[in-house]
Order: structure tokens, then C-alpha cells, then sequence
């Protein structure tokens, strides 16, 4: 063994003698993963001292040890508190062989996705301990996490329903976990605290998952869900009185409810219970139901709509203002949806009145006109109108035509349309007659979000919500009554102008200065040419070094925009003189119906292709470099990031993947995700496997490779994204990345207990989860707190 010491021996000498006094930890950081030098370095001082001992030379022996000081100071000083740390546990190997279409593919770690059985437990006990060990000694955690205290007890608060007399909306204030629903009596009547989800649970893990009053505000059903399962059960309460009623009803999980007119009753939408229907398809099969109030919900309500119908299909009810017609939507995916009206007065069945095409549609019934709303053969959107009963096609009459903004959706408020559109990914209002005519623009207060709206068919006043990055959530109130105009003569005349909107109620937030930040929107090309924007925001002054510790996100996907949106926690990032930038890719709605599905199916690779773009764009316009980027995403994000991860490895220095999709090949087995497939493919369709398994993330891992820095977070109760596929993921990856085990550049597994896929997700463990991500990102980019 002597020669093997003395190569070791050699070894330190030369590093000793060549790194200047101070610079050890700069040369074991710059390396590709410091982690194996600093293990060899470690090795071989250990082997040398077991030498020096047996030539007992007090000099070398003296330099021994000084060169484990020296490593050890280098270590202690990596932005951390403890260099106690072990590597993460190995999950053991278990290789499982499945047969695609011809095409055999390697699973080590299937076992992982038993997330009862004891080996997985224990494995994940382990993960645990060793992400705590690593993120608890990080330097500064404790100014991060009291910061985001005061950023996340900034408040929410969502438009009013209108229903009678009352105004119903919730609103949650500093250190409250969960929103409160309050009833206002009048407009400008006091509140009453009407469902309290803080008071039934001390931890905050109950949360309120939706409401809808009835039509004179007599009655609220609402849902509630522990540990964040959205798994909601649906409860009465009268709204004077807050007497909750017995009628409770299971399973009535993303629930939507049509109140009769007399407040007797409702339809609404439910899942079948375990034993119902065979193992696993209790998730879906969702049908609509009518329950009078007072009836069994087990023995008496009365199936309306959905026995036979694919399990996948997705239903929603509305009733019309007379209370005659029970509109259905169902959707079938995200790029296609078919209505369904019944004639309560005549008793007929639900009889579908579109064609079967692949499109969307919405639909409201007033004054027994059918008020449609759809992408056909109008990628943008436009609006038909048809006769309730009229289930000819070519009967429809289009009021709205398509515009060069896309159209969100129109309903009917005081007699009028009032339609939100979207373009370059900012909300606009338009008001229009139930001609089609246009009666106004809505004046905004910025370049914006409007993240809802709230109104009545006979009521002149309409509502909507409206934030930005620099502008926190307030609530606007709209009179539709025209004001009247003057004229020379100063005699008022008759006029469509519509008053500008007011303040209705806000959220205060002295804690941030919107005046101290920009926001930019700058467009790139992707791979093929395509120009996609992306939202720019940061301090005013900001120099473009190529040096500024950058954070992008992205989703791009289902149909979802990403449009400004007042965030909380990033104001963290902003402080400390980071970037944050909101890239808008293909697959989200800002640009239409073909913008989103040109990220889907088999052209999916366009959506990460517009990610690397906008990454490069950023460093090639001098905000940031590949050692000062990281990414963020979650869900469907969460597939980005995986993909981001696997196929450039090379352009960021650090990834946050939240409640991923990262095993593309089995996703569809577990929880809701075949509501996914038309979105996604399956891996049993021959086709569609191929482009999935051309990006799966889970399947791209290559051993030896070095990867960013990674965090994957996931909860144990996630009823939509099963936590498997983050589980799955940090084995394969702690096992094979060449910095697999690295404590400078880890892979690291974190699984929050009692949440699900973020709905109501309590303050508290926002708090936590979000010191865990900065703390991360702080460390990983060189950010001092």
C-alpha cells in the first residue's frame, strides 16, 4: 500500500503548492463537480496520514493535518453551516423490462411508485434526512424565511357573487392559513365571517375548496378537503342563520353547482365511490346529480347526466335565468368540449346542440337564448347566439366575430355581454349589446391580469379582479348603467358610455415599493422562427453584466396563459437584485387556439425548444450567464423542467421541479392523469409513444453526465401528479449523474406532508417550502442574504 500513499502524498503536495492561500474553495467550485475532487481530496488525505504515521515524521505529519484544516475550511465555507452531511441513501436497483411496440425499456426504480410500501417509506425517511441535512445548514435561511413571512401574510381576495341582497367572496389577511368566505349584506353593508376553514383544523391543512350561493343567497354549498387531496365533501349553510344543514355529500371534488330558482335544490357534479366502479376509475366517471334538500344523497338523487358515457368526460352545469333550461358542458380534453341543453319545463332528456368537432365551446342561456362561445373554425374565439331548443347548427348566428385579441369568454351581466379578451398576454374588458354591437372598451388601471369576474343577468353592476407583478390583487366595480353625456348646450342626452370602473376593496402590501421595480416585455425566436415574449422584471437600474442571478419560469401548456400576476415570494429574489422573468411558451392560450396546439401531442418538443430560447435570450442580452440561471416550474411546468434538465444540461445552474410529470411512459396509470392523454398522447398508442418516449424525462437521465443542481418537490396527498414521478426521478438521478452524490451542485428530494398538488396549500407551509426554494436558489446562484 506504501506506493499508493506515496501517489496520494504526490498528489497533495502539487495541489498544495499550486493553489494560492485562500483559493481552494474557488478551484474545487470551478470544477465540473466539485464534489468528487473534494471526496478525493478527503481520500487522499486520509491515506496519507496513515502513511505519515508509519514513517513517524513529525514534519510531514504536521503538514498532514494542516492540509485537513485546510479542507475542511474549504468545505465549511460553501455557503453552509455544517459539513456534516452524508451522500443520499441509494435506492436500491430493481430492474423492471416493459415492452412498447417492439421497444424494451428499463425501469430500476418501478418500486419506488408503491408509495405504501415499507421499502419506499424508508427510502423517503431517508431522502428526507438527507434534504434537511442539506438545506438546514445554509447559510442565511433565517433572514430568508422571516422576509418571506411578511411577504406571504400580504393578503388575497376574490370578486363578489352576487346572488339576492348578498355579495359572497372570500378573503384571507396576514397570518391567516386559509381564506375566510364572507357575506356582505348590500353593497356597502358590513361582512359577516360566513366559512371559516382556520377553525377546522389547528394546522391549517382543511381548506375551503369552492362555494356557490343560491339564487337568492339564501343557502351556500360549499367544499372542503383536508391535507390539500382536493377530495372535497360538500356541505350547506344558510346564510343568515350560519346553520350548517345535515345534507353532505362526498366526492364532489372541482364540484359545480346549479341552484333551482326556489332554492330547493341543486344540480351538481360527483364521483363515484370505491367499490362502485372498478379499482382506480373512482377518479373519474364524474356525473351530474340533482339533490333536493333534505333527501339522502346515497338513495335519492337523481342521476341526470353521464351513465355511459366515456369515464374521462368532464361535465359542468348552468341554469338559465328563467330557470327552464340546464345547459351541460363537458369536456373531452383541451381542445374539445360539447354542450348539452335540457328542457326542464318539457322534461326532455339533455340533447347535445354541437356537432362532435374538435372544438371548444362555452355556453349561457338568457332570456331562452343559447350565448355560445367557441374557438370553431375561430382560433382566437367568437361569439354565436341561437335559439334555446334550436339544436340546428346551421341555425346559429354569430354576434362577436374574431378578433386580433383572444377572446377568454363572454356571459351576460345586466342585460349586456361583457367579454374579457387577452393579447400579448394582458387582459382586456369590452362591453357589447346582446346584438353584438360594441359598447365600450374598459378602461384598466395597468397592463395586467383580470383573475375573475362576478355579476348578474339582472343586476347593473359587474365585477372583476385585477392584479399585475408590481400591482397587488384588488377587486373593481363596473356600473353598467350609462352615464349621460353632455352636450354644447349643456342639455344631458342618452349615451352608451360606460363610467370607469372603481375600487371595490384591495389588498394592502406596505411591506413592497411596486415604484423600486420594471417590468419589460421582450420577444425571442425559437428554434424554428417562431417570436415568443417573455415578461422581464427587475429593480430599476439594473446593470447588464451578464452576472445577475436570473430566475425563469415557464408552463406552456393546457391551455393556460401566463400573464402578469402579483406573486409574493419573488419580491424575495427582486430584493437581492435578481431577475425574474415569465416566459410565455407555445401550449398556454396567449395567442389562441393554434398557439396551443402547437405545444401539445407530438409537436410538444416546440414548448422546451421556446424554454431554451428565452434562456438563451437572457444571457445573450447580458442579464445573466448559464452560472447565474436558474428555472422554476411546476405540474405540467414540472415536465419542462424535467425536460429542461435532461436535454440541456449545460444551461442552468439550478432547477426547482414542483409536483412533476417526469415518467411520461406510465403517467396515464395514476391518479387523474388520463384526463391528460388528449393532451399529452399515451404511451399505448404506437404513435404517440414514440414522441413520448422521445422526451420523457425519467428516460433521458444519461449515467455520467452532469446535471444542474436540482430540487424536486413533491406531497404525499398529491391526487393530481402522483409523487412517484419526483421520487422516481431523484433515485435515478442520485444514482447515475456524475453529480449524483456532489455537496456543492446536489440532487435533492423534498415531499411535503399533509399537502397535495398546492391547493390550499396552508401560509404556514407556503412559509417553509418557499425558505426551502430561496435558500436553494440563494446558495446555488452565490446570492448573499
Amino acid at each position: 500500500m506504501w506506493w499508493i500513499a506515496l501517489g496520494a502524498r504526490s498528489f497533495l503536495l502539487t495541489l498544495y503548492h499550486s493553489i494560492p492561500a485562500g483559493c481552494l474553495k474557488t478551484v474545487l467550485q470551478s470544477t465540473s463537480d466539485a464534489g468528487w475532487l473534494l471526496d478525493l481530496f478527503l481520500s487522499s488525505i486520509l491515506i496519507t496520514l496513515v502513511f505519515e504515521v508509519f514513517m513517524a515524521g513529525g514534519v510531514r505529519l504536521a503538514f498532514t493535518f494542516s492540509c485537513v484544516l485546510l479542507a475542511a475550511a474549504a468545505y465549511a465555507g460553501d455557503d453552509s453551516k455544517s459539513s456534516s452531511t452524508s451522500g443520499p441513501p441509494q435506492a436500491e436497483v430493481k430492474p423492471v423490462i416493459d415492452m412498447f411496440h417492439g421497444t424494451k425499456v428499463l425501469d430500476n426504480y418501478r418500486w419506488l411508485e408503491d408509495g405504501k410500501s415499507p421499502a419506499t417509506q424508508e427510502w423517503v425517511e431517508e431522502e428526507m434526512s438527507y434534504t434537511r441535512g442539506m438545506l438546514d445548514r445554509l447559510a442565511g435561511r433565517d433572514a430568508i424565511h422571516k422576509r418571506l413571512t411578511e411577504l406571504l401574510s400580504i393578503g388575497s381576495v376574490t370578486p363578489p357573487i352576487i346572488a339576492g341582497r348578498h355579495y359572497f367572496y372570500t378573503r384571507r389577511e396576514g397570518m391567516q392559513n386559509q381564506p375566510i368566505l364572507y357575506v356582505r349584506d348590500g353593497l356597502n353593508g358590513e361582512d359577516r365571517a360566513l366559512v371559516d376553514a382556520n377553525q377546522l383544523a389547528a394546522d391549517g391543512t382543511i381548506a375551503l375548496d369552492w362555494f356557490q350561493p343560491s339564487e337568492n343567497g339564501k343557502y351556500v354549498a360549499y367544499g372542503t378537503s383536508p391535507s390539500g387531496s382536493e377530495m372535497s365533501t360538500l356541505h350547506i349553510i344558510e346564510t343568515k342563520t350560519r346553520t350548517v344543514l345535515p345534507d353532505t355529500i362526498e366526492r364532489t371534488r372541482a364540484a359545480s353547482i346549479a341552484w333551482t330558482l326556489d332554492n330547493s335544490g341543486f344540480y351538481y357534479t360527483r364521483y363515484p365511490k370505491k367499490g362502485d366502479v372498478p379499482d382506480g376509475q373512482e377518479m373519474y366517471n364524474r356525473h351530474v346529480y340533482y339533490h333536493q334538500l333534505g333527501d339522502d344523497p346515497a338513495l335519492d338523487d337523481k342521476l341526470i347526466f353521464g351513465e355511459g358515457r366515456d369515464a374521462e368526460d368532464w361535465p359542468s352545469v348552468s341554469l338559465s335565468n328563467d330557470g327552464r333550461w340546464l345547459l351541460i358542458n363537458v369536456q373531452q380534453g383541451w381542445t374539445k368540449s360539447e354542450l348539452f341543453l335540457m328542457d326542464l319545463k318539457a322534461g326532455t332528456p339533455p340533447t347535445r346542440i354541437t356537432t362532435g368537432k374538435n372544438f371548444l365551446y362555452g355556453g349561457e342561456v338568457y332570456d331562452n337564448k343559447l350565448y355560445i362561445t367557441t374557438d370553431e373554425d375561430a382560433p382566437r374565439y367568437r361569439v354565436f347566439v341561437a335559439d334555446a331548443g334550436n339544436y340546428d347548427r346551421e341555425a346559429w348566428k354569430e354576434l362577436i366575430p374574431q378578433a386580433d385579441a383572444v377572446l377568454q369568454g363572454a356571459a351576460v351581466f345586466g342585460g349586456k355581454l361583457f367579454a374579457q379578451y387577452e393579447q400579448n398576454a394582458s387582459s382586456q374588458l369590452k362591453l357589447f349589446d346582446l346584438d353584438g354591437k360594441k359598447i365600450s372598451d374598459i378602461n384598466l388601471p395597468a397592463t395586467g391580469t383580470i383573475f375573475g369576474t362576478g355579476g348578474r343577468w339582472d343586476r347593473d353592476e359587474a365585477f372583476f379582479g385585477f392584479h399585475s407583478f408590481t400591482v397587488p390583487p384588488s377587486i373593481y366595480r363596473l356600473d353598467l348603467k350609462p352615464v349621460d353625456a353632455v352636450t354644447a348646450g349643456k342639455n344631458p342626452v342618452a349615451s352608451d358610455v360606460i363610467a370607469n370602473p372603481t375600487v371595490w376593496t384591495k389588498v394592502d402590501a406596505p411591506s413592497i415599493d411596486p415604484s423600486a421595480y420594471e417590468v419589460n416585455q421582450e420577444w425571442f425566436k425559437s428554434k424554428d422562427g417562431t417570436r415568443v415574449p417573455m415578461f422581464i422584471v427587475h429593480k430599476k437600474g439594473l446593470t447588464k453584466n451578464g452576472k445577475n442571478p436570473t430566475l425563469l419560469t415557464a408552463y406552456g401548456g393546457f391551455n393556460v396563459s401566463q400573464t402578469p400576476e402579483f406573486k409574493r415570494a419573488p419580491y424575495l429574489w427582486l430584493e437581492h437584485g435578481g431577475i425574474y422573468a415569465v416566459a410565455n411558451l407555445r401550449g398556454g392560450a396567449e395567442f389562441g387556439e393554434d398557439w396551443h396546439r402547437a405545444g401539445m401531442l407530438e409537436r410538444k418538443q416546440n414548448v422546451f425548444d421556446d424554454m431554451t430560447a428565452a434562456a438563451e435570450h437572457l444571457i445573450a442580452e447580458k442579464y445573466t450567464d448559464k452560472n447565474h440561471l436558474a428555472i422554476q416550474g411546476g405540474s405540467n411546468g414540472g415536465l419542462l423542467m424535467g425536460a429542461m434538465i435532461t436535454q440541456r444540461p449545460d444551461l442552468f445552474r439550478a432547477v426547482v421541479c414542483q409536483v412533476p410529470l417526469l415518467d411520461m411512459l406510465h403517467y396515464q396509470d395514476f391518479q387523474i392523469a388520463k384526463l391528460w392523454i388528449p393532451e399529452y398522447g399515451s404511451s399505448e398508442n404506437p404513435d404517440q409513444f414514440k414522441w413520448l418516449y422521445a422526451y420523457s424525462p425519467y428516460h433521458h437521465v444519461k449515467p455520467g453526465t452532469e446535471y444542474p443542481a436540482v430540487l424536486f418537490m413533491t406531497a404525499d396527498t398529491d391526487t393530481r401528479v402522483d409523487p412517484m414521478h419526483a421520487k422516481k426521478m431523484a433515485a435515478l438521478m442520485q444514482a447515475e449523474a456524475r453529480n449524483g452524490s456532489s455537496r456543492t451542485r446536489p440532487i435533492l428530494l423534498r415531499i411535503e406532508s399533509k399537502a397535495g398538488h398546492g391547493a390550499g396549500k396552508p401560509v404556514t407551509k407556503q412559509i417553509e417550502e418557499f425558505t426551502d426554494v430561496y435558500s436553494f436558489l440563494f446558495w446555488q446562484l452565490g446570492v448573499k442574504e
